[in-house]
């Protein structure tokens, strides 16, 4: 999935191996009644949750034409990893801009029920294929969406059939995989794979191995319309026919995502990420204004709905348009931007955080809920943040290349320091494994490197290292993103690893580079092999969530980060890439029940744990502000922000 918000210690958000997790693996549960409740999204909703209606504020009238600006506030530099390409978007402040200017066949509804929030609902598709309906069939493998008409870009061209199939073949483009996750369709699309490392390799005149040099435009051009898809066929503009490769219970759900948007034929000759490209719309508004670093502004769309002026429409059914622009200002210096906007916002000169979450100063006064402005919302699956190693890194005699190494790094981190980062145990819940409760491949009660309250144990992982054949420790580079609570993560980390004789020089990196080539993305294997960075600290958020009944979300979540032939280079930073975890995600995407899908992914589990491919901390609660003005705020999981296309505001 993703990575969260800047400010976090991230969220992509979002492990003995004996007798105990030999026992684990014949379970088939994804959730565990010692979860506290401020942690469980199963009965999230304005009936069960008391403060959730008043933080919604949906009283009032919407307005019947556009109204108002919507100011989102945040730190300096913190611009969408991919720049607002919805083909390669993954980060949650990105999925803000896209819920606006870009639509998908199928996505998730806007609602206060978190299960109804989680569910997918038709979008531009006219239906969700089911194999009632006929969208289904050949047991699982072909999909077929019907595509609405009246759907235009916001230059008046129709929106079509084919301009999905674009939308997926630039997922591909080099430029766009690192930072997004063609993987979901390489393992579900028959020829889609192959179509991938086709376009992947294209090289521009000149190009050498040493000295590559990117495909020009018209080479672009040439192969996105001149090489097909075997799994995907437009039989009219209004119909795209998908074949894949087995049957995939999820694949709606990696339908629904910002990477399979369409794209306008006007695309095909564009060298992505760069400056200056233009940003496409269908959705109700369009970026009209973009400063790099400092301000985005979106206005309405004048080709979305039924006027210019419409508020709503029937061929939209998931989006609205009550205010007249959004304007996102990202100019607060990182080390205040926290403090900045959640007093902009108490002021009422900003409405919304853009990149930070309420600082922890605030909880406090926070925690009864007596404040309706404030929410704290539920991110189950989440890893916000977790430690990553680069297994490639030279650095240490290519220390951190070795398991024993990793395992006793796992005993460093004191946990409830760094969820007191967060705000504490109220808001945080310390991680032991890949998966959090509720989420398939969980582990009830899996802790494989215990310490006492979870708050690490230096001398043992003193005595490990020494054990491993490193008596005198480690100097480790840490790749660190400079706004909100990154730095204090960092000074954590550093301190926990001090103590067990490792030391951390650390290497701030802005927010707005941090999930690009320019911090932890990379290329290749040779990027990590230079050893710019050796530890970092991102965070995952799942691409999709579990539902109660049948969860189905594992692959949102494992593959993207330690599946290294899948993932590689993209979202698996450090290139963990081991041949056993590997076969055991095979075995789960192919698995023929749901149970046994679950005992597989807790396979894997244990392995990437046995195998300390990371350090996992904790999953945490969204803590959120809007300004009084705001209503019908209602928090959307994926962004992990309030949804701006459901929002009005006060009257002047």
């Amino acid at each position: 999935m993703r990575f969260g918000p800047a400010a976090w210690g991230k969220r992509a958000a979002l492990l003995p191996i004996g007798a105990l997790a030999v026992a684990a693996c014949g379970s088939t549960s994804a959730g565990s009644s010692s979860v506290p409740t401020q942690f469980d999204p199963s009965s999230f909703d304005t009936s069960s949750v008391s403060w959730l209606a008043a933080n919604n504020n949906d009283s009032g009238t919407p307005p019947t034409t556009p109204t108002g600006t919507l100011i989102m506030e945040g730190a300096e530099n913190a611009d969408p990893s991919a720049n607002m390409d919805p083909n390669g978007e993954y980060d949650t402040i990105g999925y803000t801009i896209m819920r606006m200017i870009a639509r998908q066949l199928v996505t998730y509804p806007a609602s206060t029920n978190f299960a109804t929030a989680t569910s997918l609902v038709a979008d531009a598709a006219t239906e969700v294929p089911t194999t009632a309906n006929g969208g289904i069939t050949d047991g699982g493998i072909t999909y077929t969406f019907h595509i609405r008409t009246g759907m235009e870009w916001s230059d008046g061209t129709p929106v079509t059939a084919q301009d999905f199939e674009l939308g997926l073949k630039r997922t591909c483009e080099p430029e766009l995989a690192p930072l997004g996750n063609p993987g979901y369709y390489e393992a579900t699309i028959q020829g889609f794979a192959s179509f991938c490392t086709g376009l992947e390799n294209l090289a521009g005149p000149g190009s050498t191995a040493s000295s590559p040099v990117p495909a020009t435009g018209a080479q672009r051009q040439a192969y996105l319309d001149g090489t097909s898809i075997s799994g995907i066929s437009t039989p009219d503009s209004q119909t795209l026919v998908i074949t894949l490769t087995q049957p995939a219970t999820d694949f709606l759900n990696i339908m629904a995502m910002p990477f399979a948007s369409a794209a306008p034929p006007s695309t095909e000759t564009l060298i992505p990420e760069t400056t200056g490209n233009p940003i496409w719309s269908d959705g109700p508004y369009e970026v009209s204004d973009y400063d790099p670093g400092h301000e985005i502004v979106l206005t309405p769309n004048p080709h979305w709905g039924d006027s210019p002026s419409a508020v709503s429409w029937s061929d939209d059914p998931v989006r609205h348009r009550y205010v007249a622009e959004v304007d996102v200002r990202m100019d607060l210096a990182s080390s205040a931007a926290e403090s900045q906007v959640q007093e902009d916002i108490l002021a009422g000169t900003a409405d919304l955080e853009w990149n930070t979450v309420v600082p922890v100063s605030s909880l406090g006064s926070l925690s009864n809920f007596s404040d309706s402005r404030f929410g704290s919302f539920p991110a189950p699956g989440s890893m916000n943040p977790y430690l990553v190693f680069n297994t490639l890194s030279p650095n240490n005699g290519g220390a951190l290349g070795k398991v024993a190494v990793r395992q006793a790094l796992e005993y460093a981190i004191d946990k409830v320091a760094m969820g007191k980062i967060y705000g504490g145990a109220a808001y945080n819940l310390p991680l032991n494994q890949v998966f959090g409760a509720g989420t398939e491949g969980y582990i009830p009660n899996y802790d494989p490197y215990p310490t006492a309250n979870n708050q690490g144990d230096p001398a043992k992982c003193k005595s490990m290292l020494a054990a491993a054949g490193y008596p005198h420790g480690l100097t480790l580079k840490d790749y660190y993103r400079t706004d909100g609570k990154h730095p204090a993560i960092f000074e954590e980390v550093k301190t926990d690893f001090a103590a067990c004789g490792v030391t951390v020089d650390g290497v701030g990196i802005a927010s707005g580079n941090y999930y690009t080539t320019s911090g932890i993305a990379s290329a290749g294997a040779g990027d990590l092999q230079k050893g710019s960075w050796d530890i970092t600290e991102p965070g995952w958020e799942p691409d999709w969530f579990a539902q109660p009944s049948a969860p189905t979300n594992a692959r949102s979540i494992l593959p993207d980060i330690f599946d290294g032939s899948l993932s590689f280079p993209g979202t698996d930073w450090g290139d963990y890439n081991d041949p056993t975890t590997n076969a055991d995600v095979t075995a789960a995407l192919a698995a023929p029940t749901l149970s046994q899908a679950n005992a597989d992914w807790q396979k894997a589990n244990e392995q990437v744990m046995k195998d300390a491919a990371f350090i996992p901390f904790q999953e945490q609660n969204n803590n959120i502000m809007r300004s009084s003005r705001v209503h019908n705020a209602i928090y959307f999981p994926f962004s992990t922000y309030y949804d701006p296309t459901q929002i009005w505001l006060s009257a002047s």
